[in-house]
């Protein structure tokens, strides 16, 4: 199977676990062995560790690469599992080569920790981690990592395995205009939240990234479905009992895209703990409010 052939198959949901903490911030591996073995027990194309969700920017190499290896082993073929990579040129090779050898299927690559470079040094960033791996990779374009067409065009040409395309800053508009001008050199997926969805599949995406693929599988599952299909009539109803309203939890505070998501999980009875600094737990009065949101999800928990 080619790159382009894996990367094309790969359709609907991709599975974001986040990585559970003891009280005294180490990884709890057990519990992210198990978290991992019950996300996959639904049919996710794939799942990602170590990712933004994941807190991967929270951990070490070796962290990473041991978040990698934990997964596969306990996703054990039913999909495939794709390893977040990131910091600088160095440790993103380093991460990348490691992950490979742990089992990952393919690399999600962040932008590098340096927020003012200029667009070559960004190309040359992205084009050293591809090179440096035989693995399919996804650049996942976040923050202030913004790219034009033209620029995600030569990126393409210059990456031969770069097979995916994860957008993270919600322009649907301008996301339509990359996708049309590189077309199906790339594999076109959305990765912002679960609450940008409708906008995604409505201009041609063929998966999401899910943070809510922890709390309620069978409800991510159902948003790429309607999203697919284009019934959006029916996706707005699911967006507005469930997905606006946690997210409207999310964006009370700067990282919250994490720390809620643990506390649900928590309240939930799923492997959690707290978020690693520079994040910071959700407060008792908001604790509170996720678990009485949590009260109506009964149909998908």
């Amino acid at each position: 199977m080619t790159h382009m052939e894996f990367a094309r198959k790969l359709k609907g949901v991709f599975g974001f676990p986040i990585t559970p903490f003891q009280s005294d911030l180490s990884v709890d591996y057990d519990g992210l062995a198990e978290l991992s073995d019950w996300m996959a027990g639904f049919p996710f194309c794939a799942m990602v560790a170590a990712g933004g969700t994941g807190e991967m920017y929270s951990l070490s190499v070796d962290e990473n690469v041991e978040v990698v290896r934990r997964v596969v082993k306990a996703v054990n073929g039913r999909m495939p599992v794709v390893g977040g990579v990131g910091f600088n040129l160095p440790m993103a090779v380093e991460t990348a080569k490691r992950m490979e050898k742990a089992g990952a299927a393919a690399l999600l690559v962040m932008p590098p920790y340096y927020t003012n470079a200029p667009m070559e040094g960004l190309m040359d960033y992205y084009a050293g981690v591809g090179a440096a791996t035989a693995l399919p990779i996804s650049l996942y374009s976040r923050d202030w990592a913004v790219f034009s067409p033209e620029s995600v065009a030569r990126l393409a040409e210059r990456i031969p395995n770069l097979v995916f395309w994860k957008d993270g800053q919600g322009d649907a508009r301008k996301y339509q205009r990359i996708m049309r001008h590189v077309g199906d050199r790339l594999v076109w997926v959305g990765g912002i939240g679960d609450d940008c969805v409708p906008a995604y599949f409505a201009v041609g995406v063929q998966a999401f990234t899910s943070s809510i693929s922890n709390l309620a599988p069978r409800l991510s599952l159902k948003l790429a479905e309607l999203g697919l299909k284009h019934d959006f009539t029916a996706l707005d109803k699911l967006m507005k009992k469930y997905v606006h309203p946690l997210f409207s939890l999310r964006e009370q505070s700067r990282g919250y895209e994490v720390a809620v998501m643990k506390k649900a999980m928590e309240i939930l009875g799923k492997p959690a703990g707290p978020v690693r600094p520079p994040l910071h737990n959700v407060k008792p009065h908001e604790a509170e409010a996720i678990r009485t949101l949590l009260e109506g999800w009964g149909e998908y928990l």
